[in-house]
């Protein structure tokens, strides 16, 4: 039994970990023996300049890509070599930088879509909607529309995704990713397109995801975002980790500036 004296192993607290992932395309490295752990219940931001590997390293996590080399264990489970469907099903979500919806339908049945792997009804059952399928239809759009609520967009859950302005497609994409019920959601650049209140207002939300038990990591370029939310920033550069650490930390490392930040944030 621990006490109070006991130090609580590493390991322990990590719901994800990744171990020298390397991807190469035509001979250059996008990702080069990047190695981190993601605490549960915090929001990690990964920063560099375009063209650092970023969203490379989130196509490794979901099972886009294949490693060259490299391990990412989850909960205890290595997913290297799972299918992109099998590790969302085990919980790791994701958004895109570039917005991916059904615009020809309603707001409400994109976040349905990502309820589906968690219904029970048969084919038989869906085709000739007998009452326990029209049941679990009503559940589906009941907790559809409390995702929606989350994302602020419960009211226009009846609008044409494709209507939506761009901020909202965002955010709708978020809502899409959080039906999957992940214990780490993945966004790629969610405030990309966003004006400074729109920013803020996703701040708050990404918050709140967190507070719901979500692990966050954030793909951003914008840095007022990242310094103000992420309690832990790792830095790529040309596929390679330069640092991590906290924002302050971060803020203030030579090596961070001269690459990246440069005077924006001097």
């Amino acid at each position: 039994m621990l006490d109070a004296k006991t130090p609580v192993l590493e390991e322990e607290r990590h719901i994800l970990k990744a171990r020298e992932l390397t991807k190469t395309f035509g001979g250059l490295a996008a990702v080069k023996d990047v190695s981190f752990s993601l605490e549960e219940g915090v929001i990690k931001a990964i920063i560099g300049p375009n063209g650092a590997g970023k969203t490379t390293l989130y196509d490794l996590l979901t099972g886009i890509y294949l490693p060259d080399r490299g391990s990412v264990d989850f909960n205890g489970k290595e997913i290297i070599g799972m299918a992109s469907h099998r590790i969302t099903a085990l919980g790791i979500a994701r958004t895109f930088q570039t917005i991916r919806l059904f615009p020809r339908m309603s707001v409400l049945e994109n976040v349905m879509v990502g309820l589906h792997h968690r219904t029970r009804s048969g084919m038989f059952k869906a085709s000739f909607k007998v009452p326990s399928e029209r049941r679990e239809e009503r559940e589906m759009e009941g907790d559809a529309l409390d995702y929606l609520n989350i994302v602020g967009l419960n009211m226009q859950a009846a609008s044409l995704a494709g209507s939506l302005p761009f901020g909202q497609q965002r955010l709708l994409e978020v809502a899409r990713a959080l039906a999957t019920k992940p214990s780490i959601l993945l966004l790629d650049e969610p405030a990309s397109g966003l004006n400074a209140y729109e920013t803020r207002e996703l701040g708050e939300i990404i918050y709140g995801i967190r507070d719901m038990g979500v692990t966050v990591i954030l793909v951003e370029h914008d840095m007022g975002l990242v310094m103000r939310i992420s309690e832990e920033v790792l830095v790529l550069d040309y596929g390679e980790i330069i640092a991590e650490g906290t924002p302050e930390e971060i803020r203030n490392d030579p090596k961070v500036i001269e690459a990246y930040l440069g005077a924006e944030l001097a």
